[in-house]
């Protein structure tokens, strides 16, 4: 796998979830923190987020929003003030078939159809490319930008709005996709932080691609300059500045995270998971984990289990 690959399916746990909610008139509704990650797309209408302690960001149509970290937040008709805020209806108590109303006329003042969702992530051991991310991931909408990102919002709008078959296994996977591609339309903007730059230097992303694509391997300071096409001293000094870390030392941590994801979503006994990220033996890997992780594997596991990804009906 490569890196925002690895990274997200470090993080993500459960099934994402997602509907197509409208409203219209004055409304005003909150959405409580989650601990994983929200999003929203505008499909008719427009609309304002206020994060929890954030700037409020207009919403128009097609526009995406990203909140990575599970940020509370408003939605409303309008950039409402702290009063109509405190009166919100949660998300939670409102079907979305109905137009909670808040302040103002009830009469339609324009419709709002958006599309919202929800995934599970796990955020105890997250990978620096998804901590990076801000609070608020806004995507306007711009005619010829991010086309794979539009085209994956156009086929979930289809699929949740005819249920048609296979919707079951459908909408989960353009789900994914989505959330790949919300975070690639992220990188490529100007504003993107240290590992669009780590990903776009071409020395530190081929060590990264090797990296991940074999953590197992018999990785050496030596070895991966080889495959970076450098000396040592210039990958470990570019590597470092970039990545946060000296090489051997994001090997480490990645291979133990790599573990704990292993540990949480398989029943593959430690003699396999330890030679599946390169530790010779059972008590070399679980000495390793417990010095990263203040416990042992087995112990780890156990309190994990109800994190695990059921397998679908």
């Amino acid at each position: 796998m490569d890196v925002v690959s690895d990274a997200i399916s470090a993080v993500r746990i459960g099934r994402p979830s997602s509907d197509r909610v409208r409203a219209s008139g004055s409304w005003c509704t909150r959405l409580a923190p989650y601990d994983g990650a929200g999003f929203h797309i505008v499909l008719e209408g427009s609309c304002w987020l206020l994060p929890d302690g954030g700037a409020p960001v207009a919403l128009g149509v097609g526009d995406a929003v990203l909140l990575p970290h599970g940020a509370g937040h408003v939605l409303a008709d309008s950039a409402v003030d702290a009063e109509a805020v405190a009166r919100a209806v949660p998300f939670d108590d409102w079907s979305g078939d109905g137009y909670p109303i808040v302040a103002g006329s009830d009469e339609v003042q324009g419709r709002l159809h958006v599309l919202c969702g929800k995934y599970r992530l796990d955020h105890s051991r997250v990978h620096p490319l998804m901590a990076e991310l801000p609070q608020v991931v806004h995507l306007p909408h711009r005619v010829g930008r991010h086309p794979e990102l539009r085209a994956a919002i156009d086929l979930l709008g289809v699929e949740l709005g005819d249920r048609r078959p296979g919707a079951g296994i459908a909408v989960p996977s353009l789900l994914d996709l989505l959330l790949v591609y919300m975070i690639r339309a992220w990188m490529s903007e100007s504003a993107a932080g240290a590992w669009s730059a780590a990903l776009g230097d071409p020395v530190v992303a081929s060590a990264l691609r090797a990296l991940h694509a074999d953590p197992a391997a018999p990785w050496s300071n030596e070895r991966l300059a080889t495959e970076a096409g450098v000396s040592r001293r210039t990958l470990a000094r570019r590597f470092t500045a970039l990545v946060g870390r000296p090489p051997m030392a994001y090997l480490t941590w990645w291979r133990l995270t790599r573990a704990a994801h292993l540990l949480r979503d398989t029943t593959d006994p430690l003699a396999t998971i330890a030679a599946r990220i390169g530790y010779g033996t059972p008590y070399a890997f679980s000495h390793a984990f417990s010095r990263e992780f203040g416990t042992t594997p087995g112990r780890y596991r156990e309190g994990r289990q109800g994190d695990r990804a059921p397998e679908p009906a």
